[in-house]
């Protein structure tokens, strides 16, 4: 049996026509061969009437509602998209039965909202296979060894599919949204971005972790050990999307991609102790992009948690400044690795555009600056037209300019 995991998003499923185009894409997969596990995200999105943020939207104080309750009715959405596709099937003479994640055997932690995943069990799944039955499961959902309901997450849906590809040995599994694939940098940012074609994990978990929406980081991590390949599609077009997989492409670019996140800031402390980064982790702030100096400390933090961080560090009467408004940009790319002269490069092309970059960081794959938030937009278009263009930046080209070729760390 050659199992095949579909996962499909709000959008894909947010009209008649559109779950008829759905329905289309699984009876394909049926007729060449293979054995379809559906999975299905709520209708829509917000504004929609069955979208899991309208469902919230029924909560007046969210707050005061135990988390518990709060997951079950989260839960809802998906078992109505379910139930609806179901419907689309039998009307074109397809059984299918609908999975909530706990009966697809998804066992979870009681972490409500955002709970991880301990055992899939796919003995249900498998019985419904074997009679030719196509099983539809509700995405973004679990249950815990209590036998209530809990959800993923946001994005768990994604998390969903690839659990299920990598338990059931899938041959793949598709993850259709309304986007043609993953692009080298958001469409919405650079007009002329391109559909990346192959794309490994460890590249596409990099662009979802800066800031890249197309798939959940999570999923990726679950595809990626169970060996599963990832495709990235759009349920409304012919578009052959992206395959997410071990593989590395001969691709000539040597960036795959580059991103940013924004609402973040810089904080710069005038202290020698290492005790002030556990203050700030026992008050659950989150912090990144750390330089340490002798005399000082520099590190990144989200917006939101500014004030709290000048409270925390005015009681203690430490000295500091903190910039705000600030982008993180981040260039992504496997081929990079032992080719020198790409930091350099980077930060020629943002002085050249009269960017100050007010802080860099670098892995073997990704490269990162932070800069202030008005000009990521220029700079992530700058970088992309050397880097991603049709034209941009090949291995043994202009990356070779000795203008360029200084030591600039590990890359």
């Amino acid at each position: 049996m050659k199992i095949i995991v579909q996962k499909f998003g709000g959008t894909s499923v947010s009209t008649s026509k559109r779950r008829e185009m759905v329905a289309d894409r699984v009876i394909e997969a049926i007729e060449r061969g293979f054995s379809p596990v559906v999975v299905v995200s709520a209708i829509g999105r917000k504004g929609d009437p069955y979208a899991t943020d309208t469902l919230l939207s029924l909560i007046s104080e969210r707050d005061f509602l135990n988390r518990r309750e709060l997951d079950l009715l989260m839960c809802c959405g998906e078992i109505i998209s379910s139930v609806v596709l179901s419907d689309v099937f039998a009307a074109r003479g397809y059984e299918a039965r609908v999975l909530t994640g706990g009966r697809a055997g998804i066992l979870t932690d009681e972490n409500y909202g955002n709970a991880d995943i301990l055992e899939v069990k796919t003995d249900e799944i498998l019985k419904i296979l074997e009679k030719g039955v196509i099983p539809i499961v509700t995405g973004f959902q679990g249950i815990s060894r209590d036998g209530d309901f809990t959800t993923l997450g946001r994005g768990g849906s994604d998390v969903t599919g690839a659990v299920l590809g990598a338990a059931l040995n899938a041959e793949c599994v598709e993850i259709y949204t309304d986007v043609d694939g993953i692009m080298t940098a958001d469409p919405n940012i650079v007009k002329d971005a391109r559909i990346i074609d192959e794309i490994s994990y460890n590249e596409v978990f990099k662009l979802a972790q800066e800031g890249a929406k197309v798939i959940h980081p999570r999923a990726v991590e679950y595809a990626m050990k169970g060996n599963v390949p990832l495709i990235i599609k759009n349920t409304l077009t012919d578009a052959k999307g992206t395959i997410i997989s071990n593989c590395i492409s001969e691709r000539d670019n040597v960036i795959t991609g580059i991103t940013c996140v924004n609402k973040i800031s810089q904080v710069t402390i005038n202290c020698e102790d290492d005790e002030v980064l556990d203050l700030l982790s026992k008050n659950n702030i989150s912090i990144d992009f750390i330089n340490i100096f002798p005399e000082k400390k520099v590190f990144t933090i989200n917006e939101s948690d500014e004030s709290m961080v000048r409270e925390i560090f005015n009681e203690f009467g430490l000295k500091y400044n903190i910039i705000g408004g600030c982008s993180k940009v981040a260039v992504v790319g496997n081929r990079m690795r032992g080719i020198p002269g790409i930091m350099a490069k980077i930060l020629k092309v943002l002085r050249e555009e009269n960017i100050k970059v007010l802080q860099t960081a670098d892995s073997h794959t990704t490269i990162w600056c932070l800069m202030k938030e008005e000009d990521a937009k220029k700079a992530v278009n700058a970088l992309h037209e050397i880097f991603c263009s049709e034209d941009g930046c090949k291995p043994k080209d202009k990356l070779r300019d000795s203008s360029v070729l200084f030591s600039v760390g590990q890359v």
